[in-house]
């Protein structure tokens, strides 16, 4: 299983395998074709709610991930996550993110769950 994590806006490589955009919202700039996304699925990033309160400096990161966590056990998020761990069954997978720090955000919490399986 390979997961890797890149910013939407860098160019695709032949290394990523399935690309996945872990972001609610369409990266602003970014034309679908260009993105070369094969998965977008929103109900497995964070709620509208927990984005603001997180990008508000209102919480550590150890506590967005901890209720980010609580969020992805919703019927929803489980059922997409479980198809993330699938296709890393499979072969290579990108997370895109638009996020300008990707180890202090949603993406990292996925990763770290993700890696967690192959133990």
């Amino acid at each position: 299983m390979s997961v890797r994590v890149r910013r939407v806006y860098d160019p695709p490589e032949p290394g990523d395998g399935v690309r996945v955009l872990v972001d609610r919202l369409w990266p602003r700039g970014v034309s679908k074709d260009a993105a070369h996304v094969d998965e977008w699925p929103k109900g497995l990033t964070p709620s509208t709610e927990l984005r603001r309160w997180y990008h508000a400096g209102e919480g550590t990161f150890e506590e967005f991930a901890r209720r980010y966590e609580s969020e992805l056990t919703a019927p929803e998020a489980a059922e997409l996550l479980d198809r993330v761990r699938e296709l890393t069954a499979e072969g290579p997978v990108t997370l895109l993110t638009s996020a300008k720090s990707p180890e202090q955000s949603h993406t990292a919490v996925l990763v770290r769950l993700l890696e967690a399986d192959r133990r």
